[in-house]
């Protein structure tokens, strides 16, 4: 396994130290300052071992390698930000599943219920063969852009 050695500069310590007195940051944003601050061996630092880390932080050892390979390879900047997501993710709903429910929510409920719920709805669209899957927190959002109510 490859060891990572941390050498802050005093701009970054004091950086680190800001984040760590002043403002309100994110959770993330203090464990990271707290680590890199404790595996610094630069000549601002006090080292501690990942051990005494791990158990004063209640951080697991593979976090605080994670922690200093993503400073070494990537920077001191990106290691204190999320890293924003790239994931993709398909739409279920068009305009003709949009109509097809709309259309499904105004007709008459199911026999022994007195209004469409969710989960029906949505049962109904897979069981129509309108949709292979779809949930009932999906039909929610389709019918709250729609500004539809279930009640009248």
């Amino acid at each position: 396994m490859i060891r990572y050695t941390i050498k802050l500069t005093k701009t970054e310590v004091t950086e680190l130290n800001d984040i760590i007195n002043k403002g309100s940051h994110t959770a993330q944003s203090f464990r990271t300052a707290y680590v890199l601050l404790n595996c610094d061996e630069g000549e601002y630092s006090q080292k501690v071992t990942n051990e005494e880390i791990s158990k004063i932080l209640k951080v697991g050892m593979r976090t605080i390698d994670r922690i200093k390979k993503k400073f070494i390879e990537e920077g001191f900047e990106s290691i204190l930000e999320r890293r924003i997501s790239t994931r993709i993710y398909d739409k279920k709903s068009d305009g003709d599943f949009e109509a097809n429910l709309v259309a499904l929510c105004c007709s008459e409920p199911p026999k022994g219920f007195s209004k469409w719920s969710l989960r029906l709805l949505a049962d109904k669209m897979v069981e129509l063969k309108y949709v292979e899957s779809v949930t009932h927190v999906t039909v929610r959002s389709v019918l709250k852009k729609t500004n539809l109510s279930l009640g009248k």
